[in-house]
């Protein structure tokens, strides 16, 4: 199978199985490809914080989400192993925040990868950086 469709098999089973982004967040997975993947999520009222702008928590776990798909694209279990963010530009009701993950460095079993959120006007809200350390096992079964 050749590697980005093993990405793409990888996050769609991943994604049927991510109940915490599918259904609570209702993110959209845009793309899962080999080191990269893509996420969207509106901005809903039930996301707004007492600022009446959206819950940087939420705004991370955009990010957080995206990089799961991200690290776990080449069919290797991987888990965060630690992480930042910094929050650049308030989101509004109604926005549409878009995350690109991307591979940095992947060494052994420890990856860095990059996750930049944009709104719908393509301005960057938060730049997220997340390591991930590969676990034993797959995502989804490996061909005989």
């Amino acid at each position: 199978m050749q590697e980005r469709e093993l990405a793409a098999r990888v996050g769609e089973a991943m994604f049927a199985a991510d109940r915490a982004s599918r259904d609570f967040m209702q993110m959209e997975l845009v793309s899962c490809e080999p080191g990269r993947a893509v996420m969207r999520m509106a901005v809903r009222e039930a996301m707004l914080n007492g600022h009446q702008i959206c819950h940087g928590g939420l705004i991370f776990t955009l990010a957080d989400s995206t990089f799961a798909f991200a690290c776990n694209s080449r069919n290797n279990a991987a888990v965060a192993a630690g992480c930042s963010i910094e929050f650049l530009k308030p989101s509004r009701l109604g926005d549409v925040l878009t995350c690109e993950g991307v591979e940095q460095v992947l060494q052994g079993r420890h990856g860095i990868y990059d996750m930049k959120v944009t709104n719908q006007a393509g301005e960057v809200v938060a730049l997220f950086r997340g390591k991930s350390t590969q676990i034993k096992g797959t995502v989804i079964p490996e061909a005989a």
